[in-house]
């Protein structure tokens, strides 16, 4: 049986979050006509919900160096692309639903530490839409809604 890209990567992140043991779904976005900024909410909705707002002083410091990414250096133009706009990942919510597990609150998030889009697709589908939607000019409320539009 043929399976969309969407159920693959769902099955998939699935199987992740079950070896982590947390719980995991995929829930489609409400599209609802605009981009929400979440009244500052502090989670984003993960595959649905608002969008966080960008906290006023982030910065890309816990974002994962190109030292850290030595085991995929395929990624490491990525990761300095996020590094290079903390301020917009950080009003972005993860649409591979992350921000359903307790710490995550933003795009931004699976780029530091635990470098969690280092594993994910969506994550980094999603950070190399904003990194290129940015660098062509648009706005944080565009890239949101392109992002709702693509991914959502």
């Amino acid at each position: 049986m043929a399976r969309s890209r969407r159920d693959f990567i769902t099955a998939l992140g699935g199987a992740f979050f079950a070896l982590l043991g947390v719980s995991w779904s995929w829930k489609p976005a409400n599209h609802c006509g605009h981009a929400s900024t979440g009244g500052g909410r502090g989670r984003g909705g993960g595959g649905g919900g608002p969008h966080p707002d960008p906290r006023p002083d982030v910065d890309a410091s816990e974002v994962l160096s190109a030292e850290e990414l030595q085991d995929v250096p395929h990624l490491i133009p990525l990761y300095d692309g996020i590094r290079a706009i903390p301020h917009i990942a950080d009003g972005i919510r993860c649409q591979c639903g992350c921000a359903n597990i307790p710490g995550y609150r933003s795009l931004l998030i699976c780029y530091e530490s635990q470098g969690m889009a280092t594993l994910c697709v969506v994550c980094q589908t999603e950070g190399r839409m904003v990194v290129r939607l940015h660098g062509k000019g648009y706005t944080l409320d565009q890239i949101r809604a392109a992002v709702d539009a693509r991914l959502g």
